[in-house]
């Protein structure tokens, strides 16, 4: 799946332009999904200067990622453009509604949507078969 994830406030604590270190279990969380094959894109209206200070900061923890603010090459090519909006299965955000549930519950609330996203796959392949 595409997983779109904010920076602010959901992988670094603090508010924007502060960066006061990483939410709890933030970097072995979004290592997990990105070890089990999913495909991380940061989203983040940081720009310029702000923007590379985020992208250094998870480099020097450790973060694993594919790409920031730009949509998954297959997504590109699908829709025929590379939108503003960032094109994901699922968005990971503190500004959801509801807020931001921590990344432990995070990764629990992925997996049970990945298991029905596949359930559902593997329908609709089954009754086009």
């Amino acid at each position: 799946m595409i997983i779109a994830i904010d920076f602010d406030g959901t992988i670094s604590r603090g508010k924007y332009p502060a960066i006061d270190g990483l939410q709890p279990y933030a970097v072995d969380t979004i290592n997990a999904l990105y070890d089990a094959g999913h495909y991380l894109i940061i989203n983040t209206c940081r720009s310029g200067e702000q923007l590379l200070e985020a992208i250094n900061f998870m480099l020097e923890q450790g973060i694993k990622f594919h790409r920031v603010n730009d949509n998954e090459p297959e997504s590109v090519k699908l829709y025929g453009n590379n939108s503003r909006k960032i094109y994901a299965h699922q968005y990971i955000d503190d500004k959801n509604l509801g807020g931001f549930p921590g990344w432990l519950q995070t990764y629990e609330m992925i997996q049970q949507f990945e298991q029905e996203y596949h359930e559902k796959a593997t329908t609709a392949q089954a009754a086009s078969a």
